[in-house]
């Protein structure tokens, strides 16, 4: 009985793995159920088990992919010392979704948003609500602890981080060059940088304390 059970488990995590792979490739609307099966050599009808229709397909990818996002966060905040560099991981992450010549997930089903059904569509929406979040409490913290300088409020500047960082990527895509996407994220973020304190006998400083000036 256990077994059988297992042996459930591990088919619906094989069909997220190709379906999520399909999706971060052509879209949620360049693949169908056909080519799942013929990948994992199963029936249509083993997928109909797991996954009643494409939508219900589309909420568990969408749901999985958050959760796994969300542990990811986890992961920058436990070994990122200050927001700048936490910042830099958040951006790693699209990188590494980059090199394996994949785009982001919900980016990809952001751009066929219109015909995505509402349950998606507000699981969609869910995730990119959640990377602004945690995106406000790192701005947030970098405007206290004076790593961090932007004008306006954080969540203007986490919207504006997420959407270039994904518009980075759909840019980068079509040359094959990760270089591409670095050079603007790096770009992005250096702009949100708090200047480094003037050292002492700076220009400024010297003119300050020379009489003779």
């Amino acid at each position: 009985m256990k077994q059988g059970q297992g042996e459930r488990i591990d088919t619906a995590a094989q069909i997220l793995d190709v379906a999520e792979r399909l999706v971060q490739v052509r879209g949620f609307n360049g693949f169908s159920y056909a080519d799942v099966a013929a990948e994992l050599k199963i029936t249509k009808a083993a997928l109909h088990y797991h996954f009643a229709g494409k939508a219900e397909l589309g909420e568990a990818l969408v749901a999985r992919y958050a959760a796994r996002f969300a542990e990811a966060l986890d992961g920058v905040e436990a070994r990122a010392p200050d927001a700048s560099a936490r910042l830099d991981a958040y951006a790693d992450l699209y990188l590494d979704v980059l090199r394996e010549q994949r785009m982001c997930l919900c980016g990809m089903m952001a751009a066929e948003y219109q015909t995505l059904p509402a349950p998606m569509q507000a699981a969609v929406i869910r995730f990119f609500d959640e990377n602004e979040r945690w995106l406000v409490r790192v701005l947030e913290r970098g405007r206290k602890e004076g790593t961090l300088a932007f004008a306006g409020p954080p969540r203007e500047t986490a919207r504006m981080i997420v959407s270039g960082l994904e518009g980075a990527m759909l840019v980068a895509r079509p040359f094959g060059d990760i270089t591409r996407f670095q050079k603007t994220a790096r770009h992005l973020l250096s702009g949100l940088r708090s200047p480094p304190p003037r050292a002492p006998g700076s220009r400024n400083g010297s003119r300050g304390s020379n009489p003779r000036a």
